[in-house]
């Protein structure tokens, strides 16, 4: 029986897995153009190449196993920090921060590489199930400041957004570009969502 480096064997093989997955999200954020081979995952993860076909078969097992893995990440970090988020307007600049922390990550590149290495059904699927669940709670958000069309002010969000982390990935500081994407949206989310004062309550009764 092969030595663990874990207190249990179960625990060593989920040691390995995210070793050779963290590997290729490596591989990949360095533009790879097609699919790292698995013996290429092995000596950048430091292990034997045998190793990898006790967890994959295939390059395909590998890139399935990774797009697993990368969409619900991203999605448990965004909805997470909206969650504590404390006033809607909050949970929407929250949705904008996180994404952007994550692009400088690394993680958008990661994911556009898998849209080059392994476009297909996988990837639409998980790609999908990731921008409903990120883009329910901020319509959501949006529908509780009031806004009065928030599908499609969630959209425009998501092309402050787009635009943002382009700047990002195109070498521009990134908490520069988050502070003034908070600069140019919080006078709005916040203005939504303060409580209205006595004069504007009674405008509107």
């Amino acid at each position: 029986m092969p030595r663990i480096s874990a207190p249990t064997v179960a625990e060593h093989r989920a040691a390995q897995l995210r070793t050779l997955l963290d590997a290729t999200r490596a591989i990949l954020a360095e533009g790879a153009e097609q699919a790292p081979a698995l013996a290429e995952v092995a000596a950048r993860a430091g292990l034997a190449r045998s190793s990898v076909y006790q967890y994959f078969r295939s390059r395909q097992d590998l890139l399935d196993a990774l797009i697993q893995d990368v969409f619900p990440r991203w999605s448990e970090r965004v909805t997470e920090a909206m969650r504590v988020a404390p006033t809607p307007g909050e949970r929407v600049l929250a949705y904008v921060d996180t994404n952007l922390r994550l692009v400088f990550e690394g993680e958008h590149a990661i994911a556009r590489a898998l849209t080059v290495v392994a476009p297909g059904r996988e990837l639409d699927e998980k790609s999908g199930i990731m921008h409903r669940q990120m883009l329910d709670p901020l319509v959501g958000a949006l529908a509780e400041m009031g806004a009065p069309a928030p599908e499609t002010t969630a959209e425009l969000i998501n092309a402050v957004v787009y635009a943002a982390s382009k700047m990002i990935e195109s070498g521009s500081d990134e908490r520069d570009i988050r502070a003034r994407t908070r600069e140019l949206l919080a006078p709005y989310l916040t203005a939504s969502s303060a409580p209205a004062g006595p004069r504007e309550r009674s405008d509107h009764t």
